[in-house]
């Protein structure tokens, strides 16, 4: 790719006595998406308008992947096990009241296929992958999202010199105890919580309570 863009604008150049100027370039998703994917597992199954089969997610796309709410962008999309299962076009939804919280086509198909399962005896589990290039920048990490959706537990997979591959604990899942605190509520205060500003004038000072939590 970098070939051909380069080798464009030398033509372009050459052909109209231009000097080939210095090239600055940021592609993103091209050399970082793959650095990150997103595990999610179906946790219910519903059916819509008798027709319209819907596998919900534990989690939220508008919050943890926000490039396929904002964008539509796509992703590879890969059930993680249960490949021997046959598969079934479904759509995919998530955990927040928002109608945009879907997934419903690959990256390749204005279709979306995951093996049938059984979900009181088998657990099915999701995976996209190539999502390392804006999601957690956009998406922020720990705080608060939209709905609360609680932060996912972040996993670190390295592979060694040798092919070993290891994995280590970044973070665990967002608990909902350090969301209420930054949300401003605290279970062992009981006076409410005093906000003060102080407004500074010429020649003068003043401090006002603005408002009580």
């Amino acid at each position: 790719m970098v070939d051909e863009i380069v080798e464009s604008i030398s033509w372009i150049c050459n052909k109209n006595n231009v000097p080939v100027p210095n090239i600055f370039t940021e592609f993103g998703s091209y050399t970082v998406g793959e650095s990150g994917a997103v595990l999610y597992e179906i946790i219910d199954q519903k059916l819509q308008n008798d027709k319209e089969l819907w596998y919900m997610i534990d989690g939220s796309f508008i919050t943890q992947l926000p490039d396929s709410w904002g964008m539509n962008q796509k992703y590879i999309m890969l059930p993680v096990n249960n490949w021997g299962l046959p598969y079934q076009k479904v759509n995919l939804g998530g955990l927040t009241c928002d109608s945009m919280d879907f997934y419903n086509t690959e990256a390749h198909s204005s279709d979306l296929y995951l093996p049938i399962f059984e979900e009181d005896s088998e657990r099915q589990y999701v995976g996209f992958f190539h999502t390392g290039a804006y999601q957690e920048s956009l998406g922020g990490y720990g705080g608060i999202q939209h709905c609360l959706i609680p932060a996912p537990k972040h996993v670190i997979v390295d592979r060694l010199e040798d092919g070993t591959i290891t994995t280590r604990l970044f973070s665990e899942e967002q608990l909902s105890g350090p969301m209420l605190t930054i949300l401003g509520y605290n279970q062992n205060q009981e006076a409410p919580l005093n906000v003060v500003i102080e407004i500074e004038k010429p020649e003068m000072v003043k401090t006002e309570k603005l408002a009580s939590v």
